[in-house]
């Protein structure tokens, strides 16, 4: 074979794996299978708190799916307005004493138990990801929209999670908010944590909890009738 065969025959290979993986939109025209597995995840889906993980939690490889996964969401003017810094292996303890340096300063009436759950906090869980939100100026992307991408950015990532097999929470609490640990974090001016996630293998079986009934929430929009 021709170099020039050679070389259309190998990008040929790998645009089809590309439309398999999801690297590519398929081709114009061709229609996606319905997938009762996916429609399964979404509607069993749920968060499990950090002291319910153990090891394992997701490796290398299992990361790169979940962020290449929250890479994908909606991003109007393909801003991507958000980050990622993950804390693996000694970092979170490393955090951790950020974090409880923290939160003496802060809370001057904390005692040393509750200075231990702040230093011990990322060590529930084998991995943990801070989504970092950033607003970039635009015209065409008001802020209220960048900020709602890096929310649909970490579902995504908890959505990739479970469907390779792990579970994750979504959190914030006082350290998302903290000015201290911004400043820790590096984050810019423009920048503001979304959300801590964690990431592991469950402790113990998951529960269920109640959820809002769709009567309850949703309406159908009519026209207002002339008085």
């Amino acid at each position: 074979m021709r170099p020039g065969m050679m070389l259309r025959a190998a990008l040929a290979s790998v645009k089809a794996g590309a439309y398999v993986s999801g690297l590519v939109p398929p081709p114009e025209g061709s229609l996606l299978s319905r997938s009762q597995e996916t429609i399964d995840l979404l509607l069993t889906r749920r968060s499990v708190k950090p002291f319910a993980m153990m090891e394992p939690g997701p490796d290398d490889a299992d990361l790169e799916i979940i962020l290449r996964a929250g890479a994908r969401v909606p991003d109007h003017g393909k801003l991507a307005p958000w980050r990622f810094i993950l804390f693996k292996g000694e970092a979170r303890r490393d955090f951790g004493k950020a974090l409880r340096d923290i939160y003496k300063v802060e809370e001057p009436r904390a005692d040393e138990d509750r200075l231990k759950i702040e230093e011990e906090r990322l060590l529930q869980a084998p991995l943990v990801v801070a989504v970092i939100s950033r607003i970039v100026p635009s015209r065409k992307a008001p802020e209220w929209e960048q900020v709602l991408s890096a929310g649909a950015v970490c579902q995504n990532m908890l959505v990739a999670a479970t469907a390779l097999g792990f579970v994750g929470s979504w959190l914030t609490e006082w350290y998302a908010y903290s000015a201290a640990v911004a400043r820790a974090l590096g984050l810019g001016e423009n920048e503001r944590v979304a959300g801590f996630l964690y990431f592991g293998s469950p402790s113990m079986p998951k529960d269920e909890r109640e959820r809002p009934v769709l009567a309850d929430i949703c309406s159908e929009w009519k026209p207002r009738q002339p008085s």
